[in-house]
């Protein structure tokens, strides 16, 4: 057999055979109606047979003619998926056309399913007008199309890409059988690699991966027992598991534009990584039931949603041991939009109703578990409250909780409410003893054993690696790692994100500070450093000009070049949202100079003082915070300036640049610049410009995070121990005191009572003869309250002395005063002014992560606190040192440069003909056109005398606008 395309055709069709299909005749395919009739006859004279002769099946008649009308015209109303799980009406009868998987111990549903005729068909001939186009092959349900297959074989020198390049070039999307929604998808694939699509548009066809992956990449493994993709056919689409496609995933789901009244419709299928992981999840529980904890690392822009939506519906229906797994499933997240996705995406599912509500305020929850609610979403900052009067009725029920971007989420406090809301309730009567309630605190801290955890995250964090991860044998003990990743590398490989690092520009800052006092007093240096830095990168000056850098940056690279089809939006990152209302004036002012169609939307939170009245985004805006990212999507607005609102959580395709000025590091850094990351089809790149980072600091931020992210040894409990003993050591309590302290504590007394063992205890920390050891004390004691409180929850054992130490501490440290630390740099502001300031913009780079697993250090147990000895130095020393850090332009022949700025470059430039025409038009537009030509003609001239200076015009474009600027207005004033 020759390696062609038509024997992997012919290999694919057997394999399905081999697997419960059944292979269809071409020749039975009736293009008219887009379905395969012998297939649906047989199909109903086996499940519904009293309907053969009233349809009239056998005979083609008007009747017939109108029921194949109807399907047809049911199936492109309401898709293929919907028609197949609900059946249609026609006149009097209902017909069903596909048998759902029975559960156990039904028969009568198991021979029902056992009917459904699963069929693949090779070349079909799928067009009424065009009799010789045809698919390579159509894999039906009970004679409804499902998906169209185009295949290429990498041997004969093509590949899916080909595949991809004919469905866009050669299918036309108003054939019948490529209409939306009447099949799930069509995939082009090869032997290698596999792409499909939900929804044919010719040139504008979006095709997603689906792939296995391989060293947490794209593509598939080697496959021992035959072709890379043959899990697509023999286990993806073997008949039980696509009718578990067809019956919990695939789906049409419908928006609406609240402000425009839009609706949109798309076809949901599910990627791989998202089958594999919610499949995993749901094969872990039905064996081992409640009680366990899963962390699922998926790369943001996943489609962690969907997984979400489709994990907590089929949750609600998981058995156990013969029964149901849990009662209940709350979902936990901080994004608002989860809860319609939720609610839309489960809606259309047959085996379940009206399950979904959202928990907002005490009494929901258990109101929704008494109502028999089986999926109810919270906010994590709301989850610990509404817990508090589930009451005991539901203390022995078993919950699946779904954590959306987990991080520290379930640690410590909030792991404790929990617990104890929805754990089993413990002793409770009068005679209970401070031990007894200090053990009782101590086990609702645990994690629940009636509760299993499934917590997704795009960024695992030390503490929820080991809380949540998976424990094995590392090479310093217990590490812990994701049960499921899909990587940040894979994503960016597949291209279904887009690479955030691949044009990464940093925009270094270059200041001169002058003295503006007669003497030189001294400052602490490496405080003033700070405090001048500040100030320079606040001054309004330095605003003005990163602002215009910003949007000439947008309108010359993003805009102009059509990013994402001329729809392309920025973000600016500010620090602080003083930074944020100022970046926003003056960003709106220099569009307005600059007569942009377009405009700022500036978002931050509460209400700010900007010279000397009050504002809100929303009187900056005109509209609230809610309409935002709606705007935001629409013209004029284009520029989206934010102040930690929008960093995360944010998902928003047209998002292209971004500009940053603000200091980021770890997880903030991943999580603010993959806001840029969400795909589009017409989206092919994303640039990042940063003025307050270095590609150094962002490579740092990224690595641990690019591909599957593990622990590399779990949190010693051995060292609250050590903690303890110091702790002891400095003699700021005593063991009676705490004792003492938690007694009270618990009986619910007056603080009347707590403060006075509290405040000795202060008294005597004010009383150590050296800050240090405040500040030593201080820093172990919230070194202890953050390490207990994480390891309470995840430790196999508790120790009451520690349970009391953390509940002494916790209410003594926010008593105890910060250290007096002078600050030996107050007062330098005044003493200084801003001589220069100017921006340079580096080089577009590709920041380049290492390919292996991200490591990331357990959680610290030690205090870390020191007071850090001032560096006196004289403020011209200062000034000097801070000059040569951040540099100036050192002409070496100064006088003569400046000779050259103020008369002969204007000089030269007045003289041009093609400008000096333009000034008599008296069209400032023009002549400045004219203007900057000339100038530049100027400039090259003088490449050969005057190499600096022509290179800096060249590399530097805070210096050529400087000096275009400042020549036009000297020029252009001349003719006035």
């Amino acid at each position: 057999m020759r390696l062609n395309e038509e024997s992997l055709e012919a290999l694919i069709v057997k394999q399905m055979v081999e697997g419960g299909w059944q292979e269809g005749a071409s020749t039975d395919y009736e293009s008219a109606y887009a379905l395969d009739l012998p297939q649906l006859v047989s199909f109903i004279e086996a499940t519904q047979p009293h309907l053969v002769d009233a349809l009239s099946l056998h005979a083609e008649s008007p009747t017939r003619h109108a029921f194949l009308s109807r399907v047809q015209g049911e199936v492109t109303k309401r898709g293929v998926v919907e028609v197949l799980r609900k059946g249609i009406g026609h006149n009097q009868h209902h017909v069903d056309f596909f048998f759902p998987t029975a559960s156990i111990g039904n028969p009568k549903a198991a021979a029902l399913f056992a009917e459904n005729r699963f069929t693949v068909s090779r070349q079909v001939h799928y067009s009424p007008g065009e009799k010789g186009l045809s698919l390579d092959l159509v894999a039906s349900i009970n004679g409804l199309p499902v998906f169209t297959f185009e295949l290429k074989n990498n041997i004969t020198k093509q590949t899916f890409d080909d595949a991809v390049d004919q469905y866009k070039r050669d299918r036309d999307p108003r054939e019948l059988i490529f209409q939306f929604g009447r099949c799930i998808a069509h995939f082009a694939l090869d032997d290698q690699q596999a792409r499909f699509c939900t929804h044919l548009k010719g040139k504008q066809s979006w095709f997603l991966p689906f792939d296995k992956g391989w060293n947490d990449g794209a593509g598939n493994p080697p496959n021992p027992d035959g072709l890379k993709t043959d899990y697509l056919w023999r286990e993806i689409l073997a008949p039980a598991s696509l009718a578990n496609v067809v019956e919990n995933y695939a789906q049409i789901v419908s928006s609406k534009n609240e402000r425009s009244g839009r609706k949109t419709s798309a076809q949901i299928f599910p990627r791989y990584h998202q089958l594999d992981v919610v499949r995993k999840l749901l094969a872990d529980v039905e064996v081992n039931g409640a009680g366990r904890r899963y962390l699922i690392q998926h790369s943001a822009g996943s489609g962690k949603s969907n997984s979400i939506a489709w994990l907590a519906h089929q949750l609600t229906e998981i058995k156990h041991d013969g029964g149901n797994a849990f009662d209940s499933i709350i979902v936990v997240t901080d994004r608002v939009i989860l809860d319609g996705q939720l609610k839309a995406t489960i809606k259309s599912f047959m085996q379940v109703g009206s399950t979904v509500v959202h928990a907002e305020r005490s009494g929901d929850l258990r109101k929704a578990i008494e109502a028999g609610r089986k999926i109810i979403i919270t906010t994590v900052q709301k989850f610990p409250y509404i817990l508090d009067d589930i009451g005991a009725d539901h203390r022995g029920n078993k919950f699946a909780i779904i954590i959306d971007e987990a991080h520290s989420s379930q640690g410590g406090k909030t792991a404790a409410a929990v617990a104890q809301a929805l754990g089993e309730a413990g002793a409770d009567g009068d005679d209970e003893t401070v031990e007894d309630q200090i053990n009782r605190i101590i086990e609702a801290k645990k994690m629940l054993t009636n509760a299993s955890y499934f917590a997704f995250t795009a960024t695992p964090k030390n503490k929820t690696l080991q809380m949540f991860g998976e424990p094995y044998a590392g090479a310093d003990g217990t590490s812990y790692r994701p049960f499921h990743s899909y990587t940040m590398k894979q994503a960016t490989q597949e291209g279904f994100i887009v690479d955030v690092l691949a044009n990464f520009t940093p925009v270094q800052s270059y200041y001169k500070l002058m003295k503006t006092v007669e003497d030189d007093p001294e400052f602490d240096a490496k405080r003033a450093s700070k405090k001048l830095r500040a100030f320079v990168e606040g001054n309004e000056h330095a605003i003005k000009l990163k602002a215009e850098i910003m949007v000439d940056h947008f309108h010359s690279q993003v805009l102009s070049r059509q990013k994402i089809g001329g729809q392309a939006r920025g973000m600016v990152v500010t620090a602080g949202i003083a930074r944020c209302i100022e970046y926003f004036h003056a960003i709106s002012a220099y569009l307005a100079e600059r007569k942009s169609p377009y405009k700022a939307i500036v978002a931050f939170s509460g209400e700010h003082e900007y010279k000397g009245n009050k504002v809100t985004e929303a009187s900056l805006n005109g509209f609230p915070l809610k309409d935002i990212a709606d705007r935001i999507q629409d013209d004029p607005y284009r520029l989206l300036v934010v102040a930690d609102q929008f960093q995360t959580g944010y998902d928003e395709p047209l998002l292209h640049t971004m500009y940053v000025d603000k200091t980021l590091s770890g997880v903030k850094a991943v999580q603010t610049l993959s806001r840029l990351n969400r795909a589009h089809p017409a989206k092919h790149d994303a640039f990042v410009l940063d003025f307050a980072n270095d590609a150094e600091d962002i490579e740092r931020a990224f690595e641990p995070y690019y591909r599957t992210t593990v622990l590399s040894q779990e949190t010693d409990p051995n060292k609250l121990h050590d903690l303890v003993a110091d702790l002891n050591d400095f003699g700021v309590y005593v063991q009676e005191s705490v004792d003492e302290f938690v007694r009270l504590f618990l009986a619910g007394v007056d603080r009347d009572q707590l403060d006075p063992i509290l405040d000795r205890c202060v008294a005597e920390y004010i009383e150590m003869p050296e800050e240090d050891d405040q500040v030593a004390f201080k820093g172990l004691a919230k070194a202890f309250l953050r390490t207990y409180n994480f390891l309470s929850s995840v430790m196999p054992f508790g120790v009451p002395a520690w349970e009391k130490l953390s509940i002494f501490l916790d209410n003594l440290v926010p008593k105890l005063p910060a250290p007096k630390e002078d600050d030996l740099a107050a007062g330098i502001l005044e003493t200084i002014d801003m001589e220069s300031y100017r921006v340079e913009k580096g080089a577009a780079m590709k920041i380049a992560l290492h390919d292996e697993d991200g490591v990331v250090d357990p959680v610290p147990a030690s205090g870390g606190g020191h007071i850090n000895e001032p560096e006196l130095e004289r403020l011209s020393s200062i000034l000097q040192a801070f000059n040569d850090l951040f540099g100036n332009i050192s002409w070496t022949d100064a006088d003569r440069v400046q000779r050259l700025i103020t008369e002969e470059i204007p000089r030269k430039v007045a003289e041009d003909t093609a400008y000096q025409n333009a000034k008599k038009n008296n069209d400032p537009a023009n002549a400045r056109v004219e203007h900057d030509r000339a100038l530049a003609r100027v400039m090259l001239s003088l490449v050969a005398d005057d190499t600096e200076l022509f290179k800096q015009f060249s590399d530097n474009d805070s210096f050529k606008k400087w000096l275009s600027d400042a020549v036009f207005r000297s020029t252009y004033g001349e003719s006035a």
